[in-house]
């Protein structure tokens, strides 16, 4: 049986006083999270604490990203000031900064997420940024391609929208080349789903009575 999701309100979490003159609120050990930690931080006052003083244990090699959900935060990074109104992130990727943060603003809420550099990005993540560029800015959306096949060589999803762009610029060859490389990079039941989406994709007008490019979506 799939767990089912869990919900709750920040108001809802327990309120912890501490460690300074922060509140803290236990989101990861609430909702039982086991990828990453999180957890919320209030502060009533300004110039109360949202983040104590603080640098991670080397040993956990943890990154930690903070964000103010509400309110306003005055970080101080490594002796340098960041001011960080509400809808702002702050990445500390060094578990040897010292970072601390105080409320600017009554009643601001920052929230943490941490753990170990080892989390493995989707393809998607630049397939979906580069999609919406291939005709307006094709150099940017081959970039943002170009570099998601550098770190998954294997997905096809990137193949294929590099083979799209390919297709949208006119350069035939080089589309139909990066079209193999999305198939070959599939298992053969996958193949026949790509075909169909290749067949149907108004990104390929310009090769859709290709014979090699009939030949490749035979399915």
């Amino acid at each position: 049986m799939p767990q089912p999701p869990r919900t709750i309100h920040l108001d809802e979490l327990e309120s912890i006083p501490g460690p300074g003159s922060l509140t803290w609120r236990p989101v990861r050990a609430t909702l039982g999270i086991r990828a990453f930690g999180c957890n919320a931080y209030t502060a009533v006052n300004v110039g109360d604490d949202v983040v104590e003083p603080h640098t991670e244990d080397p040993a956990l090699a943890h990154e930690e990203l903070y964000f103010v959900a509400n309110g306003r935060a005055t970080f101080t990074i490594d002796g340098s000031e960041h001011d960080a109104p509400a809808g702002t992130y702050v990445f500390i990727p060094d578990p040897a900064s010292h970072r601390h943060a105080v409320a600017a603003e009554r009643q601001t809420t920052v929230l943490s997420f941490g753990g170990p550099p080892t989390f493995e990005p989707s393809a998607w993540e630049w397939a979906f940024r580069a999609a919406p560029l291939m005709r307006t800015d094709p150099a940017r959306a081959r970039e943002i391609l170009a570099d998601g096949l550098k770190v998954k060589p294997n997905a096809a999803t990137l193949h294929y929208n590099l083979a799209c762009l390919e297709a949208i610029e006119g350069n035939r060859d080089e589309s139909l080349a990066a079209l193999r490389g999305a198939f070959g990079v599939l298992r053969q039941e996958a193949r026949s789903e790509l075909a169909a989406s290749a067949r149907d994709d108004e990104d390929f007008e310009s090769l859709h009575d290709d014979p090699e490019f009939v030949a490749i979506t035979a399915g």
